[in-house]
């Protein structure tokens, strides 16, 4: 969930950190810091943003050609100056940053008391650059081997750059459990938490994997090795990514340019995988465990937050189309309850980062069981797509604001051209309906382009409802993850408690919360259970709950019963996910905006959970 941007070369280190920890500021943050090599270590940090850092750092000497820089997402500690990254060893000669989590830090912690050291954070990070000092110390080691006998003493996650006073002409980093990718530049090199820092200055990346230490030395190449030194040969590639997708275009934030993103992301990912005249559809990255998945006795899906609603939209989409029976499992519970898990199971993870801790640890407990595992995320080269059997990704490119919306649609796009490939393969899908649907999801972009001339419309009722202080959202079938989901981006950016419901279930308990200060906003698109909305939006009218209702273009009936309406364009059933969940995340922008939260860094949250 920290950022860390590390360079050791000939330019001055300051610019290029300072500008990395930018690039790094989506993953969310509470303090920010660096620190510089060049006649002794110098570290600036300081709680707060890295304006604040800037601000700090302005009158200082910031020279010197080697520097790690961090963003501090707080775990152990309160956010403040002291807890900040970069953390000192005992003697100032070393210094580290780290994304992830010691477990153990209270026991060594103890211990290294008990032998003399002196903590001025309550972090485990401090911990552990201690105890590396430590080990450097009493074993006489040189710092890369002090680094791995350390780490063999850690219980936990981490991904950590070390600088020394020493050693001006080397960076040392390792990973257990979160990210780590070395950019491999023109006499240069880099280190980062992802490849954002990195793409403006190097193409060329290696991405580390669990226990491995990274050697990188000035007029060397990239050397590697695992904590039982053990040596590996790096696997150098080329980064897909593209500057200029990480720029804001003209949009005030990241979160409404990738909102208008998604016409071009939606066609990304199913570009070459649909084939209309032959109707069919092909996932090479699934072509090898397709056969295994088509057999499947039961598919599991794992996610957290916006990608567990996919994955409900994607239970929907299996059991209706290929008729394999589908359980959707948050995977932060998934790890601890003893599931039952059997080699004829098929867990598919989804992640837009590929990184996220609970769900990369559901999948490590599926696959010591047997079970075939596919990913579906974002990034490539990332943990799950390494660690997973096959899988496809979602093309939807960079997502910089931590609210998640292209990359919602591309995983819910990739879902059903999933489902699509296993009904066509298990023969249970009639070939004009497969044809029909192929053809409407081919239609997708442009219907999204359509439905996003809803912004002013949603732009003009969210000035009526900012300073409302609860939410209710309700669907039914296909829509009932896009009620979900509404309800926690207007949670996430907007601070606003919302809750997301089966239109059905409100009548067992939420019917309660509703008069004439609450906003029921209703996905009530035709076809499916149409006519049971109408139902439950007369029980909130009868109540004077105030009805926001998002409809199919057209209609008239449950238009009639509310007091603000927006239409979406007329599609399959099973593809209104991919419509009807645009005016929510334009509903959800702009009464952010209108109370003045930060929409692309909202308090607390991180884009990628790293740690548990």
């Amino acid at each position: 969930m920290c950022g860390i941007v590390a360079y050791l070369g000939k330019k001055e280190a300051y610019p290029i950190l300072i500008k990395g920890l930018r690039r790094l500021e989506y993953r969310g943050y509470d303090s920010a810091g660096v620190c510089l090599l060049n006649h002794g270590l110098k570290v600036y940090k300081c709680k707060g943003k890295v304006d604040d850092l800037e601000h700090f750092a302005a009158s200082m000497d910031k020279s010197g050609s080697v520097g790690i820089g961090h963003t501090r997402w707080a775990t152990h500690g309160e956010p403040n100056d002291a807890n900040a990254h970069p953390h000192y060893s005992g003697n100032e000669e070393l210094a580290i940053i780290h994304n992830g989590i010691i477990e153990n830090y209270d026991t060594l912690r103890e211990e290294l008391r008990m032998r003399g050291h002196v903590f001025k954070s309550d972090t485990d990070t401090e911990v552990l650059i201690h105890l590396i000092e430590d080990v450097k110390k009493n074993e006489d080691l040189t710092l890369v081997d002090a680094v791995r006998v350390a780490l063999t003493q850690v219980v936990g996650a981490y991904a950590i750059v070390i600088i020394a006073k020493d050693h001006p002409d080397l960076l040392i980093g390792a990973k257990k459990g979160s990210p780590m990718v070395v950019g491999i530049g023109d006499g240069e090199f880099f280190l980062a938490s992802d490849a954002t820092p990195i793409v403006e200055h190097t193409k060329n990346v290696v991405y580390l994997e669990d226990e491995e230490i990274v050697e990188l030395r000035l007029g060397e190449k990239v050397r590697i090795r695992n904590i039982k030194n053990e040596y590996k040969t790096p696997y150098i590639q080329e980064l897909e990514m593209h500057l200029e997708e990480l720029e804001k275009g003209g949009f005030p934030h990241f979160m409404l340019k990738e909102i208008f993103e998604q016409p071009r992301s939606i066609a990304d990912s199913m570009r070459g995988r649909i084939h209309l005249e032959s109707g069919k559809v092909t996932l090479g990255g699934i072509i090898d465990y397709e056969q295994k998945m088509a057999n499947a006795k039961r598919i599991i899906i794992v996610a957290c937050g916006t990608s567990w609603h996919a994955g409900l939209v994607g239970e929907y989409l299996i059991e209706d189309l290929a008729r394999i029976p589908v359980e959707v499992e948050y995977a932060s519970e998934f790890r601890y309850r003893n599931p039952i898990i059997t080699e004829e199971d098929v867990v598919i993870a989804i992640s837009q980062s590929g990184e996220t801790a609970d769900t990369l640890a559901a999948l490590e407990l599926a696959k010591s069981k047997g079970a075939t595992i596919i990913g579906v995320c974002n990034v490539v080269g990332s943990s799950i797509s390494r660690i997973t059997d096959a899988g496809s990704y979602t093309h939807a490119g960079p997502e910089i604001g931590v609210a998640s919306t292209k990359a919602f649609t591309a995983q819910v796009t990739v879902l059903t051209l999933m489902a699509l490939h296993l009904a066509q393969k298990r023969g249970t899908i009639a070939h004009s309906r497969l044809q029909r649907l192929l053809t409407s999801l081919q239609q997708i972009p442009e219907l999204v382009e359509e439905t996003l001339k809803t912004d002013a419309l949603v732009q003009h009722i969210a000035e009526q409802y900012k300073d409302a202080r609860n939410f209710l959202y309700l669907g039914r079938g296909y829509n009932f993850p896009v009620a979900l989901e509404g309800a926690l981006k207007l949670k996430e950016i907007s601070y606003i408690h919302a809750e997301g419901y089966p239109a059905a279930e409100m009548k067992h308990g939420p019917i309660a919360l509703i008069d004439a200060e609450m906003p029921v906003v209703v996905v009530a698109t035709k076809k499916g259970n149409y006519e049971k909305v109408v139902s439950n939006i007369q029980e909130v009218k009868a109540r004077k709950g105030k009805i926001i209702v998002v409809v199919t273009k057209g209609d008239t009936v449950a238009s009639g019963l509310a007091d603000h309406v927006i239409e979406v364009p007329n599609t399959e059933e099973e593809l209104m996910p991919l419509l009807a969940s645009i005016p929510l995340q334009l509903l959800s922008y702009h009464i952010a905006v209108m109370r003045g939260c930060n929409v692309d860094q909202p308090r607390n949250l991180a884009k990628s959970v790293t740690v548990e």
